[in-house]
């Protein structure tokens, strides 16, 4: 799953802690055997969605969460309504994850400032357009909000960890189509530009 060394790129990014947390349960899996199960994850079940991966390629994930009222109404021009919770791109080669980086690396290639991103369709393009130039092709990326994310990562209910492994490439094209989140990429039937 992971790459014998992990390049991580812009680890002071206030975007890091989030992915942080990610990566510890990443290595969390790694360490244990094949009867782990993380939330409904498992380590064969992230291996073979990898290698079935083309390599080289990217895997992004944007996760928004709507502003409160006082939030909104405070608001400065210019910062987006939405604020970026998790901003994320890993490289994959050879079905391994060999860097990980926040959306601030991907101002190196245009992408306008994180606080300004937006869930939309301009500013989805332009995150895979950079991930895409800095990294490599996007083979899927993941769009959404904070309680979506969530309820894919830890399962419909977070209170509750799950004993058994779930399948989570199911589950996200159920909330896909329930229309909770966006998935694009070369893998998917909706390509980007």
């Amino acid at each position: 799953m992971l790459a014998q060394e992990v390049a991580i790129l812009d680890g002071n990014s206030p975007l890091w802690e989030r992915a942080r947390a990610l990566l510890n349960a990443a290595l969390l899996l790694e360490q244990h055997d094949e009867s782990y199960v993380w939330h409904g994850w498992t380590k064969r079940q992230i291996e073979a969605f990898l290698q079935r991966l083309p390599s080289p390629c990217s895997l992004v994930v944007a996760v928004w969460q709507a502003a409160l009222p006082e939030q909104a109404s405070a608001q400065v021009r210019g910062a987006a309504a939405e604020r970026l919770m998790l901003g994320l791109v890993c490289e994959v080669v050879e079905g391994e994850i060999r860097s990980l980086r926040t959306f601030e690396s991907l101002q190196a290639a245009g992408l306008k400032a994180v606080d300004e991103l937006e869930p939309g369709y301009e500013d989805g393009l332009a995150i895979l357009r950079a991930a895409h130039a800095l990294v490599a092709p996007v083979a899927w990326a993941l769009f959404t909000d904070w309680q979506t994310w969530n309820e894919w990562l830890f399962g419909p209910d977070e209170g509750q960890p799950l004993k058994d492994a779930v399948d989570k490439g199911a589950l996200l094209t159920a909330l896909a189509q329930a229309g909770r989140c966006v998935l694009l990429g070369t893998q998917t039937a909706h390509r980007y530009l």
